[in-house]
């Protein structure tokens, strides 16, 4: 029997990245940038206004707001002629002449010779003269060129996931097109004589084929361009004309209910010419017979899983999910793991290691990770499709490990986070 790391050692060998693409930056979002971004022009492009108000000379306004008293006895009152008006977008340039304002907008370019800009809550809100309230300072209210970005920075690094503010920088460098690690092409076939689509209604010995829906949503979780096949004749001829079609797109290639029965046999029949394809017992639970092989010219990555859901969505988890990641470029492929105690017993099978469903809690008062074992506590059926549905983690059960005591440590996995 292979341990669960030498079969994730063996897989993870096989992964071969797609060469990066260009893509829109419209459809980039998710995806690793797979080079450096280097900007060829300042950000902002030119001195604007950062705020509605009055572009002024800084010098001008500096007595604002002094209680000074003239020769009169009456107090001194800075006010200043607004000599025009600059919304964004405007290309009319504008200089300003000392001890005069120029209406702007958020935005707008600078006047020529104006260092600042005066809010609209410093001055009485004139139209053709305005009183200043208070002073700014030189650069106050202004964002100059290139305060974000100058030529020659580095706006996305290659390695950085590209979100909504990448995207955001992208256009803002005038960029239209990024080059990225594409999603690598996942396609999902099951097999099974019992299998009927969603949309018919079974027949004695017959069962909804759960597989290719379960799987393709895992894998797109994950970050993969799924296409499920759906269910595929047991005939070898047939059943190889499917996945020899499927290897000439895909990158990974999952074929579910596989491993089990006659199946077994039909399929090692049908794909034997295609490739060196192993089916064997992996130390793990549930889901320890499974398949994997390189087939077709491309040698493309195949995985054989079991028939059953929730066995074919845990060796999908820990043997084909870190597959899809490091063909994305992702530095860590594996799931975060964190320390918690059990609120349950939990029973494991000997010599296995252990991929048990749970839900993680943490202890408001204390900060610590908490663990309700849904699957593999004493009595409790493992192929349960509704409790993996209720599960937010596996935690993992180490092979020499049979009987984990109610508050005692264990390792968790998180799975996909909800809300």
């Amino acid at each position: 029997m292979r341990s669960v790391e030498d079969q994730q050692a063996r897989v993870t060998a096989a992964a071969v990245a797609p060469r990066p693409v260009r893509v829109a930056i419209s459809e980039a979002q998710g995806l690793l940038c797979a080079e450096e971004v280097v900007t060829e022009r300042p950000l902002p492009g030119f001195d604007q206004a950062a705020i509605d108000g009055y572009a002024v000379r800084s010098v001008d306004v500096q007595g604002a707001g002094t209680d000074a008293i003239g020769d009169d006895g009456e107090p001194i009152e800075l006010t200043l002629p607004v000599v025009g008006e600059v919304s964004a977008g405007s290309r009319q340039p504008i200089r300003l002449q000392p001890r005069q304002a120029v209406r702007v907008d958020t935005g707008a370019p600078l006047p020529t010779l104006a260092d600042a800009v005066l809010p609209l809550d410093r001055t009485d809100g004139g139209r053709a003269r305005i009183k200043v309230l208070r002073p700014v300072r030189s650069g106050e209210y202004v964002r100059r060129a290139g305060d974000d970005v100058q030529p020659g920075d580095v706006a996305v690094r290659a390695g950085t996931i590209i979100g909504a503010a990448q995207v955001g920088l992208l256009a803002a460098v005038g960029r239209d097109k990024v080059l990225v690690h594409p999603r690598p092409r996942l396609s999902v076939i099951s097999v099974g004589g019992e299998l009927v689509d969603v949309d018919r209604t079974p027949g004695p010995g017959q069962v909804y084929d759960v597989n290719s829906y379960a799987l393709a949503a895992a894998a797109r979780d994950a970050g993969a361009d799924v296409n499920r096949v759906g269910i595929a004749s047991t005939d070898p001829k047939r059943l190889r004309e499917v996945v020899e079609g499927q290897l000439i797109r895909s990158e990974i290639v999952v074929v579910a209910g596989a491993v089990g029965g006659g199946a077994l046999e039909e399929v090692r029949e049908a794909l034997a010419d295609l490739g060196k394809l192993e089916v064997e017992r992996v130390a793990m639970h549930p889901g320890s017979v499974q398949g994997f092989g390189q087939l077709g010219r491309d040698e493309v990555p195949t995985f054989l899983l079991p028939g059953n859901p929730v066995s074919a969505l845990v060796v999908f988890e820990v043997m084909v999910r870190p597959l899809i990641r490091i063909a994305l470029g992702r530095r860590q492929p594996m799931r975060r793991v964190v320390t918690a105690r059990t609120v349950t017993p939990i029973t494991s099978i000997p010599d296995r290691k252990g991929f048990l469903r749970g839900q993680l809690m943490r202890d408001e008062a204390t900060g610590e990770y908490m663990v309700q074992a849904l699957g593999g506590a004493a009595g409790a059926s493992s192929h349960l499709l509704a409790t993996l549905a209720e599960a937010n983690c596996l935690v993992l059960i180490d092979p020499e490990v049979t009987e984990v005591r109610t508050g005692d440590p264990v390792d968790v996995a998180f799975l996909g986070q909800r809300g």
